[in-house]
Formats: C-alpha cells, sequence, structure tokens
C-alpha cells in the first residue's frame, strides 16, 4: 500500500471507531469527538473500560491487534450491561459492527459500570493467554515440524523443532488481517486464513546475530506463488511473503559467496564445503553386489545401530540384477564397501543438464551446478545477457521489498528494461542467500528455485523438544530436549530436565508444608 492508501485506510477506521464508540464516550463522561483523535480515543476507550493504561498499546501491534479489539468489544458489553452469550455471538459475527447499533439506539440508556469483577472470566482467561502464545509465536519462538526427509540425517522425518526468531530479528507480520496462531490455512475448513489487504511494509526488529554459513534456517519458500483454496492449480496467486509455505535447509552460501557443485560436491569460493560436526550428508550411491551376494542381516543391524540407517527405507531403484542405487551417508557408503559380498561403491550423479534446475535454462544439472554468485546488498549488477538470466526473478519479485507488487522485467535489443525504462546497472537492494538439503538427492532446494531473500528468513531452529519415528511408530529417546546446532555428538537433555522438574516441585511441597506449619 502507498503512503497515501495507509492514511486514507488509518482515516477510515477512525471514522468507523467513531461510529462505534461515541456516545458511549458521552455516556461515560467524555465528549464524543474524543472518539477521532488517532491513538488518543483508544487510551480513552481503555479508560472507560477501566483496565491497564497499556492495553491500548496492543491494539497496534501486528498480529495480535485483532484479537485485542475482540477483548475491547466484549470489554465494552460489559461495562455497559450488553454481556449476555447473544450480544457477544452477534458481535462477533457482525465483525464488532453490532456496537454501531448499541452506540447510536441503546448507549443513551444503558446502565455504565465500569467496575469489573476481580475475579477474571474463564473467557478473559483464554482469550489473554491466545494473545500471550500469539506474541511468542510472532516475535520470539514458533514450534515446527520436520515434514520431508530433505535434512536427513542431520534432522529427520518427525522431528519437533522450535524454531528462534530473535537470533536474526523477528519480522512484524506483513498481513495484518489474518487467523491467529495459523499459517496459510485455516485447519479442517481448509480456507485461506488471511486476507491480501491491507499490507505493512517489509519491517524486522534487531537481533542478535547475522544468518552464519552451514547453519540450518527456516525460511518463507521464495517461489510458493501456487495457491490450493479452490482454485485450479494451474492458476497462480501470489503470497505475501509471511504467508508462503516454511522450509528448512542448511545456509550454505552467505550474500557475496560464489557456490558451485562439482560431481556432486559442494565448493564455497573455491574451496570444498567444510560442515559442522552434525551435518551428514546423504547421496545416492551405486551399490554393485558380487554375483550371488546379498546384503546379509549383520549388516542391516550394524547400518541401523550404528548410523541410524535402515536399508529397508534407503532403496532409491535399481540399475540391474547386481546393482542398486540407495541413499547413503559417506560413512554407511565406506562400511557397504568393506562387505565381502560387494563388489564396488560409488556416487551415483545427476549430470543431466536439465531446464528444471535454476535458472531454468538447462545450463547445469543438480550435481553439477555453477559457479553462481550471490548478490549482496549494495552490489551493483552489469546487466548483460547472461547476468540478466541469471538475476531476472530477483529484479522482478524480491527487489521490491514488498509481498505482493513486482516490478515488470524484460530483455529486449541487447538491453535490460525494468518498468519500461532501460537499465545497465543495477544496486541490489538487500542480502540474498543460498540454501541447500543434506539429503541430496531427495531435496528441492535453491538449485532448482533460486535465490533466498533477506526478506523471506524467518528464524534459527535451536531445540527439538520431540521427535517421532512413524516407521517404528515410536519416539527417538536419543532427540528428544536436543540442540540443533553444537559440536560433537547429539545428547539429550531430558533427564536432566527432568530431574530440575522434580526438585522444583519437591521443593513446591516443602515450602508449603512449611507456611502450614508457621500459620498453625
Amino acid at each position: 500500500m502507498t503512503l497515501t492508501q495507509w492514511i486514507a485506510f488509518f482515516l477510515i477506521m477512525n471514522v468507523v471507531h467513531l461510529l462505534m464508540y461515541c456516545c458511549f464516550y458521552k455516556r461515560a463522561g467524555y465528549p464524543a469527538w474524543y472518539a477521532l483523535i488517532p491513538f488518543y480515543n483508544a487510551y480513552i476507550l481503555t479508560k472507560i473500560i477501566n483496565r491497564p493504561w497499556w492495553w491500548f498499546i496492543l491494539l497496534y501491534i501486528p498480529g495480535i491487534n485483532i484479537l485485542m479489539a475482540a477483548v475491547y468489544w466484549f470489554q465494552v458489553l460489559e461495562v455497559f450491561g450488553k454481556n449476555t452469550l447473544k450480544d457477544k455471538i452477534l458481535v462477533i459475527l457482525t465483525g464488532g459492527l453490532y456496537l454501531i447499533y448499541l452506540n447510536f439506539f441503546e448507549a443513551r440508556k444503558l446502565p455504565y459500570n465500569p467496575e469489573h469483577d476481580d475475579k477474571e472470566t474463564l473467557l478473559g482467561s483464554l482469550v489473554f493467554a491466545v494473545i500471550a502464545a500469539t506474541v511468542v509465536h510472532i516475535y520470539g519462538f514458533q514450534p515446527f515440524i520436520i515434514p520431508t526427509p530433505s535434512l536427513e540425517k542431520s534432522l529427520l522425518v518427525g522431528d519437533f523443532l522450535f524454531v528462534s526468531k530473535l537470533h536474526y530479528g523477528p519480522r512484524v507480520p506483513m498481513t495484518t488481517l489474518s487467523v491467529p496462531m495459523v499459517h496459510d490455512t485455516v485447519p479442517v475448513l481448509k480456507i485461506k486464513s488471511y486476507l491480501n489487504r491491507p499490507q505493512l511494509p517489509y519491517m524486522r526488529l534487531p537481533g542478535f546475530q547475522k544468518p552464519k554459513r552451514f547453519e540450518i534456517v527456516v525460511f518463507n519458500w521464495p517461489a510458493d506463488t501456487v495457491e490450493h483454496f479452490g482454485v485450479p492449480p494451474a492458476r497462480k496467486i501470489r503470497k505475501p511473503i509471511d504467508k508462503k509455505s516454511h522450509y528448512v535447509k542448511r545456509l550454505v552460501g552467505l550474500p557475496g559467496d560464489t557456490i558451485e557443485v562439482r560431481e556432486g560436491v559442494l565448493y564455497v569460493n573455491g574451496k570444498r564445503a567444510r560442515y559442522p560436526d552434525r551435518t551428514h550428508l546423504q547421496h545416492f550411491y551405486a551399490v554393485e553386489m558380487k554375483p550371488g551376494h546379498t546384503i546379509g542381516r549383520r549388516a542391516y543391524k550394524y547400518l541401523k545401530d550404528r548410523y541410524d540407517f535402515d536399508l529397508r527405507f534407503a532403496k532409491s531403484g535399481r540399475l540391474n540384477d547386481s546393482t542398486y542405487i540407495i541413499n547413503l551417508t559417506a560413512d554407511a557408503a565406506r562400511y557397504l564397501a568393506t562387505l565381502p559380498g560387494v563388489d564396488t561403491v560409488y556416487m551415483y550423479l545427476d549430470t543431466i543438464r536439465s531446464p528444471h534446475v535454476f535458472p531454468g535454462t538447462g545450463w547445469w544439472s543438480m550435481d553439477d551446478f555453477g559457479p553462481l554468485y550471490i548478490p549482496k546488498k549494495g552490489d551493483t549488477l552489469v546487466l548483460n545477457k547472461r547476468n540478466y538470466t541469471l538475476y531476472k526473478s530477483l529484479l522482478r519479485e524480491y527487489e521490491t521489498m514488498a509481498s505482493l507488487k513486482e516490478n515488470r522485467v524484460e530483455w529486449k535489443d541487447g538491453t535490460a528494461y525494468i518498468n519500461g525504462k532501460p537499465v545497465e546497472k543495477y544496486v541490489v537492494k538487500q542480502d540474498y542467500y543460498w540454501m541447500m538439503g543434506d539429503n541430496r538427492n531427495n531435496s528441492e532446494d535453491s538449485r532448482v528455485w533460486g535465490f533466498v531473500p533477506w526478506t523471506h528468513i524467518v528464524g534459527k531452529p535451536v531445540f527439538i523438544w520431540f521427535s517421532w519415528d512413524k516407521n517404528e511408530g515410536r519416539p527417538r529417546w536419543s532427540r528428544v530436549f536436543t540442540t540443533v546446532h553444537g559440536k560433537g555428538e547429539r545428547r539429550s537433555y531430558l533427564i536432566p530436565f527432568l530431574l530440575m522438574v522434580a526438585l522444583y516441585w519437591g521443593w513446591t511441597r516443602y515450602r508449603k508444608k512449611k507456611r502450614g506449619e508457621h500459620a498453625r
């Protein structure tokens, strides 16, 4: 939205506030025109319903303002004696417009009682619990579950994560009107959970670190433009940034890096990538068996115990009667190569150049990719034919720094045009990143859809609070209460946590008992 549109929207909202509350203001002893003064009107309404002054600030925090508006509706109904179930249902179903009817036709005769029962109602407690959870969800920590094997074996399908938005700085929601605590779809109803407009401009609160190379990062999938809310699959609709699907991958390229994949191996700035301790890359390997041999039970058990690896779920195909294509870690591949019945094991590469690989020109393949430069904020891109092809999506979609706005870009007569103007050089407005899955041949990542803009970065996974193995139908206790990043092998803090809870419970019981003895 433009500045003029925002001013118009803000003025309309103040007129609506006047229509909803002016007579209630007079009934409470305030001039009716107070209802037109921006911000001050919300403060006065807070005084009328006899609630703490800071409540009105919550009305202006994106993401929880809708919930707080409903809370105010209920409070106004209560202090003016219209807090029956029928009134509450009407005010919700009409989006608060029921208050306009009360304001003009009943406010003058309604009793005004700003006193509240000291004991909060169950409804009030639940609403504020939802508000608190929403604040934490948007600006602090958000739970996620790993649904796909793109990071296997580093993160497993069924891992439940806490993702910190504080590390990189929480984003202020761009969609101002949405159902709290859900993403883009309302569960069960399967309908869109938000309105595209009005939208706030992109804003991010300060964080205490920048994304680091080889960290695991949660982000909004930049290519998510296909909308599934009952529309034909062929129809594409641009989603707001904060409502695009969440992806989790490893950040392998920082702004200013040059990345390249040679024969399945990643190189960053010309050097072979060196990953953190808990990284477990997987590739397709061709396992050629000697005539008449198979992988025995002891090998199956060893792979399961040593690498948490089950070949029943790893076989990906078969080249011929004696050669299997299996998705393996390098350690597991080396172990298989030592078995008596195995002739040879080698990485099975995808080197066929494809238009399905970024940038869609057939230049590269998944295992033979680049080199490609990742732009950083302030870079000057010389827009020759090749650079235009590589950075076209950046120029068209991401550089607007907005959710629903696109630049019109095209290449004609040997020149790049942006919104009808010829451009030879372009200064980049934000940082970009390159994401790849550790399960390299089972990951749709930046090699398919390209750069991840800074505006799309969500947060850093920090903690696995639960993990469920759907194949075995049981919890993975060794992964419960473990950190995502760190040196050395993963260590569970579940037992120390349970001991702390038990000690705290025992201490509180002891304190209560001692207070009871003193009271006697």
